[in-house]
């Protein structure tokens, strides 16, 4: 395939963007911000190009390759300056949802829904004019089953990831959903580990280590990356269907799978065949929906962090950053934010030639943090060096602490400015999990190295198989600099010199909400109380629609009527419904927001007098009803679901009139 000749220009109008600087606007940030380390820069994009990403790559004379879940794949010309603007060229149309692309030997591989495919131009107009299926996989036709890859392995064979059908729970209905393939250019197929639920998220380090990223659902309490090695079972019994194939590198059954609701290293123990993940993600803090990842191997022109992982997030529209370690050969490591802020969701990254970081986004039924649609934009570093934890190492009886800039010796000694917690997660085919077992450990020293590069924390009471979470408070560098990000959290599968797998307890959460119910029990009435002889003034009724939204957002009730109020979350997320006060309702939402690892656990539903009424957070395909009595006071009484990034569009009103 010809890809490096002449473009046949198009002629465009800007999608509601006007062209940045080469540095967009970052040069008007301030040292405690992102954007003063790195810019953000957004490619204006033209009104008949519909560029929602579900590929990217770039090809070897440095022009971006994009695949749209719309089917087309676009090449960008003059992508990385202000000036002139980029050109889009369309090279293939009419593919069934690619989401992955792969410039390779002249080619271009895309994974649709129900196949990889090869595209070549090979007359050098820069059109496909060859589409060649080198594997197919069935389809049920089921919304949920989502196709993502290649990756080329080391050998020259290709990854590909394939996402289960939703039916209310996660399922196989279709051989070889829920597992990784390992396909030949040739079009030979071999099944290469199980256990996935959505594995949009896969990248390859420059070892040939391979990492995919899990997001919230049934059996998966949180968002991870995990390694993924031939023959694993990473987590998600669904795909286990297909274990009697006989090209199945492992035997195991759905039943085998303890479904109790103990954290996930304790199945482990139990399960010889389940991996552990190798980081999570906590829910919400850490973002909604793990996706791109990539290794910074740019040999420190993007940075301090050369040789770890980036890691985008669909739903929160950010990119985080995840440091890897081996203990007992076994990966585990520590995330941290990096940057907030992009156009839409994050789905795809990668390395331009100038060593910036371009990143594809799309939110079409993902609903995102970003407002836009799409969008297609590089991250540049400005070669100022942030503040920042750079590493964590685990140690036999705590945590060092690697800084990207000398710390305040003075200050790192101080044991008081730090905070470590561990926690686990539920595994069990419920939605989701709250935090549970979370205790607070003590930190009894804290020793600063001679260049004040790091400080060792001395630790009382860690737990293998748990996360941990660890704070900073006001720490500042030696020229009086604050920490850009203060919290990271250390996933703690191994503790060094230990043999064991787990020594941490599986009991039930913690401190005084433990049950999961807000501590005000009145504003959550599940049934109808005897006093109404049966009968509500009102029964309404709510669900939700496609693009995080309720079906109905305007109800009106009269002062001091009886209220039955049924909420059916019929969406494949969580959701609750809480009723505030008038003109609380952003504060409310923000409250939800500050919960932290205990969110869940509280229904992501703040103790405020704010909060009149709410259902307790529900799981996809359920329903709660809830029982008031109507304010006296005539008014409208906003209505939102205060689950992370879901309170902007999640809204209506509850109207109270005489």
């Amino acid at each position: 395939m010809k890809v490096l000749g002449f473009i046949l220009p198009i002629v465009f109008l800007l999608n509601g963007c006007t062209p940045t600087s080469e540095y967009g606007d970052s040069l008007d940030h301030t040292p405690d911000e992102e954007g003063y380390y790195y810019q953000l820069i957004t490619l204006p994009i033209p009104e008949d190009v519909v560029l929602e990403v579900g590929g990217l790559d770039i090809l070897p004379d440095g022009r971006p390759a994009v695949s749209t879940r719309r089917g087309e794949i676009w090449l960008v010309d003059d992508a990385y300056g202000a000036s002139p603007e980029p050109v889009y060229h369309r090279f293939a149309h009419g593919l069934h949802e690619p989401l992955g692309l792969l410039a390779k030997d002249d080619a271009i591989y895309a994974t649709q829904r129900g196949e990889l495919t090869k595209m070549m131009d090979n007359d050098g107009d820069e059109v496909a004019d060859v589409y060649e299926s080198v594997y197919a996989w069935p389809l049920t036709g089921n919304y949920h089953e989502y196709s993502y890859g290649p990756l080329e392995l080391p050998n020259g064979n290709l990854f590909v990831s394939l996402n289960l059908a939703w039916v209310g729970y996660g399922a196989s209905p279709a051989k070889w959903r829920g597992w990784a393939l390992e396909i030949s250019p040739e079009g030979e197929m071999t099944p290469m580990a199980v256990g996935f639920r959505s594995p949009a998220g896969i990248g390859i380090t420059s070892n040939g280590d391979i990492f995919y990223g899990e997001n919230q659902g049934d059996w998966i309490g949180s968002g991870w990356i995990t390694h993924i090695e031939a023959g694993d079972f990473l987590g998600h019994p669904g795909g286990l269907r297909w274990t009697e194939d006989e090209q199945s590198p492992l035997k195991l059954a759905y039943d085998d799978i303890p479904n109790t609701g103990e954290p996930m290293f304790a199945a482990a123990e139990e399960v010889e065949e389940l991996k552990l993940p190798t980081v999570w993600f906590p829910h919400t803090i850490m973002g909604i929906s793990t996706s791109a990842i990539i290794e910074d191997n740019r040999e420190g022109d993007f940075g301090p962090f050369h040789g770890q992982l980036f890691v985008g997030d669909q739903g929160h529209s950010k990119l985080m950053r995840v440091y890897l370690e081996k203990v007992n050969d076994a990966y585990q490591g520590a995330n941290f934010p990096f940057y907030e802020g992009f156009a839409s969701g994050i789905l795809r990254t990668a390395w331009g030639t100038d060593n910036s970081l371009f990143v594809g986004q799309t939110s079409r039924g993902w609903d995102a943090t970003g407002k836009s649609p799409y969008a297609l934009e590089r991250l540049v570093w400005t070669g100022k060096v942030p503040f920042e934890m750079k590493e964590i190492h685990a140690e036999s009886d705590g945590f060092t602490i690697v800084f990207t800039l000398p710390v305040d010796a003075s200050q790192a000694v101080d044991q008081s400015l730090y905070d470590i917690s561990s926690f686990t997660y539920k595994y069990h085919n419920t939605y989701g999990s709250p935090a549970i077992d979370i205790e607070s450990l003590d930190i009894t020293g804290a020793d600063v190295s001679e260049d004040g590069l790091s400080v060792r924390l001395t630790v009382d009471g860690l737990r293998e198989g748990y996360i941990h979470e660890i704070k900073l408070r006001e720490l500042q560098s030696s020229s009086g600099i604050s920490l850009l990000h203060d919290f990271a959290f250390y996933t703690l599968n191994n503790i060094p010199g230990s043999a064991s797998n787990s020594t941490g307890s599986s009991d039930e959460p913690q401190g005084s909400n433990a049950s999961g119910q807000n501590s005000s029990q009145a504003k959550n009435v599940t049934s109808m109380p005897e006093s109404w002889n049966g009968q509500a003034d009102h029964e309404l009724a709510i669900g939700t629609v496609p693009g995080l939204r309720f079906d109905e957002e305007f109800f009106e009730v009269k002062t001091g009527s009886k209220v039955q109020f049924t909420f059916n979350n019929n969406d494949d997320m969580l959701h609750n419904l809480v009723i505030t006060v008038p003109g609380e309702i952003d504060d409310v939402a923000e409250s939800a927001m500050g919960l932290g690892i205990r969110g869940q656990e509280m229904n992501y539903v703040p103790d405020s007098g704010s909060v009149l009424f709410y259902t307790t957070l529900l799981e996809p395909e359920t329903k709660e009803s809830i029982f008031f009595i109507a304010p006296q006071e005539p008014g409208e009484y906003p209505f939102v679901c205060t689950f992370p990034g879901h309170a902007m569009t999640m809204r209506g009103v509850l109207k109270v009139v005489d």
